[in-house]
């Protein structure tokens, strides 16, 4: 089930599906108009002759330079998505490519550009010229007339959306969205509701008098899913504890261990088969069960914009400031522990992201590339400020004073103006101070 449910996401989001849909609904249209044609258009014809009226040469004449041109819009639609495909890519990050693929937009602008052309195939070939008994399907040729009008105007919004959707604005927003979305599908509940992770001081040491089973991995690529519940059932139905070797997100190479299992004897083929069965394994990460993903997007942007050869401070700013949002909106989230537990039994161990694997992701090469970059060090600094003023946990807390800590040293050590010094000092301390302050109410937004 889970597997199919990923082929159906995946068939949603390729290029090549809702243009087909939009194909094919153009067909059926074609033919339904026909079929009306047959049944009532001489009624029709006879009632408004000015816009049915049309002879067989005529239909046809109309019918080929809508066709005719429909293609050739889609040869400009598909130019314009290569050079949009490129900029993007040489300007921001080859992995926000996905994106622009996936954008909705496009597959339906090419797919009602391609159902246009094909509607007017349709009709054009019963349309019978020389045939004594000759028929014009004044209904359906009208309609492509409309098809046509209605074709130019979803260029005009093509070229608008083409211009929008290259600014880098645009670009950071989509992906911090989709990040966003995902840590609220994968970290639904505030940070204090867990359970607890019921791990014991002897748990340590009783994992490390197990004897592990290695299950090797199948494929070379990125862990795309786990099925975690899988996981969970295997581990009960043979009572044994599995152990995940590789977080989701992380490179898989063929034949390397994949997950280790508790077994006095080597696992059998079918349990083998079913811990395999359990991971999707691809040559592109996702942002299903991954948000470092779209945190790892953001900061390529970033780092782009700030190399010698970009040197767009504004855009590297703006990075940061959407990082801000995604880590202030995880901030409030429970991660859940990685040992899962059933009915006090260690059974699944799991491996993935913490908040301070994820901030370091977000803050440590931003910050080691803004060497000497005054506007970029204090923007950090009010982003750890941003993210700290909404959770009183400690650990996580502490987690922000080490980022504080490591961008002051920075600053001290490459800022060379005595007044940028100066003005980084004090918003330090103004950082320092806020520190002191725990914010006591929890909100998770929605």
């Amino acid at each position: 089930m889970n597997a199919l449910k990923r082929f159906l996401g995946n068939l949603r989001t390729s290029f090549w599906f809702v243009p087909f849909l939009i194909v094919a609904f153009s067909i059926a249209l074609a033919v339904a108009l026909l079929a009306a044609d047959a049944l009532v258009g001489d009624r029709w014809l006879a009632r408004w002759p000015q816009v049915l009226g049309a002879d067989a040469v005529g239909a046809r004449a109309i019918l080929s330079t809508i066709a005719g041109s429909m293609m050739t819009v889609v040869g400009v639609t598909f130019s314009m998505t290569l050079v949009t495909l490129s900029l993007a890519s040489s300007q921001y990050s080859s992995r926000i490519l996905r994106n622009f693929i996936r954008d909705r937009v496009t597959q339906v602008v090419l797919g009602i550009f391609g159902g246009i052309f094909t509607y007017c195939l349709v009709v054009l070939r019963t349309i019978r010229v020389d045939d004594e008994f000759g028929f014009v399907a004044s209904l359906a040729v009208s309609f492509s007339i409309v098809l046509a009008i209605g074709g130019i105007g979803v260029l005009i919004y093509f070229i608008h959306h083409i211009a929008s959707s290259i600014q880098a604005s645009s670009i950071i927003a989509v992906v911090a969205d989709e990040t966003m979305d995902a840590v609220d599908r994968l970290f639904p509940g505030a940070l204090g509701q867990s359970a607890g992770a019921e791990a014991s001081d002897q748990t340590p040491r009783v994992l490390a008098q197990r004897n592990w089973q290695m299950v090797p991995g199948i494929g070379d690529g990125y862990i795309q899913h786990v099925d975690g519940a899988a996981l969970m059932h295997l581990a009960c139905q043979h009572k044994t504890m599995v152990r995940m070797e590789h977080s989701i997100g992380a490179f898989m190479v063929q034949g390397t261990p994949l997950v280790s299992v508790a077994l006095d004897a080597p696992p059998d083929e079918e349990l083998v088969a079913a811990l395999q069965a359990a991971y999707t394994i691809s040559r592109h990460r996702t942002l299903d069960q991954d948000c470092a993903f779209g945190i790892r997007q953001i900061v390529d942007m970033a780092m782009r914009a700030l190399s010698p050869s970009v040197n767009d401070t504004t855009t590297a700013i703006m990075c940061v400031d959407y990082l801000t949002a995604i880590l202030s909106r995880l901030t409030v989230r429970d991660i859940p522990s990685q040992q899962r537990f059933v009915d006090g039994e260690l059974r699944v161990i799991a491996v993935g992201h913490t908040f301070a694997s994820l901030v370091s992701e977000s803050f440590d090469q931003i910050r080691s590339n803004a060497s000497g970059n005054v506007a970029i060090l204090w923007r950090l600094l009010g982003a750890i400020q941003t993210i700290a003023s909404l959770t009183p946990d400690p650990l996580r807390r502490q987690v922000l004073r080490d980022q504080v800590a490591w961008v002051g040293e920075l600053a001290g050590r490459t800022i060379a103006a005595r007044h940028d010094q100066e003005r980084l000092a004090q918003r330090l301390a103004q950082v320092v101070e806020a520190f002191e302050t725990v914010p006591t109410a929890l909100t998770v937004p929605r």
